[in-house]
């Protein structure tokens, strides 16, 4: 198993819009980098754990967990041109970039934010709290699961 972090803006996308869709599942599209994009394609598997991560807010941070459900698969919504995530050079013979469908697990009772993260030297090697890392799909160790885990 593989653990992960997502970021998404709570205004746009958060953990209680997860919570909310049918059987708490939905796909996780619009990602536009390609690094974060072949993680999400060639690295993430069914039953992956992922740290849902509000970012863009008043208290960016760890907000839950949710699972990986669906291997990627092409994004659909590079091809619709009236869409905010459309991209001219992707088709359908030839698709650029890939989602993967996550089901909501957990709402933590408290944000672990950012700020927190950072005070902590056993996670300072983690690309979250890294200076300059802005990706919105990143890789979390065992370790750093636990420990963060244990925040709580």
């Amino acid at each position: 198993m593989n653990y992960w972090l997502m970021k998404s803006e709570p205004d746009v996308f958060g953990i209680d819009h997860l919570k909310q869709c049918p059987n708490k599942t939905d796909h996780w599209d619009g990602v536009r980098n390609y690094q974060a994009r072949n993680m999400m394609r060639d690295d993430m598997k069914k039953k992956d754990l992922v740290f849902f991560y509000h970012s863009n807010c008043g208290l960016p941070g760890i907000v839950g967990i949710m699972e990986v459900v669906k291997e990627s698969y092409p994004d659909y919504t590079a091809l619709n041109p009236e869409g905010k995530y459309y991209d001219p050079k992707a088709s359908a013979e030839n698709p650029r970039w890939f989602m993967v469908d996550v089901k909501y697990k957990k709402k933590f009772k408290r944000t672990i934010s950012l700020a927190e993260l950072k005070t902590h030297s056993m996670i300072e090697d983690m690309p979250l709290v890294r200076k300059g890392n802005r990706l919105s799909i990143m890789p979390v160790t065992e370790q750093q699961w636990q420990f963060i885990l244990s925040l709580l």
